[in-house]
């Protein structure tokens, strides 16, 4: 295996880390203020977006590139 193909791996594995502990994050934010139903939604959809924004914004990045 070579180290551009490790990289790569682990660049997934980090950015899919990265994601869990977003949405760990977001919840915990909910949980302390009591947010409710309705606003554990809002955070987690405002929030969220930035995140599916860069992760779509790597997915460009990569076709524009011609990586796919």
């Amino acid at each position: 295996m070579r180290l551009a193909e490790i990289e790569a791996i682990m660049l997934n594995v980090g950015l899919a880390l990265f994601a869990g502990f977003i949405f760990f994050i977001i919840y915990d934010l909910a949980k302390k203020s009591n947010a409710g139903k309705f606003g554990t939604a809002i955070l987690f959809f405002a929030l969220g977006l930035g995140l599916a924004a860069f992760l779509i914004k790597s997915v460009v990045v990569e076709y524009i590139g011609g990586g796919i």
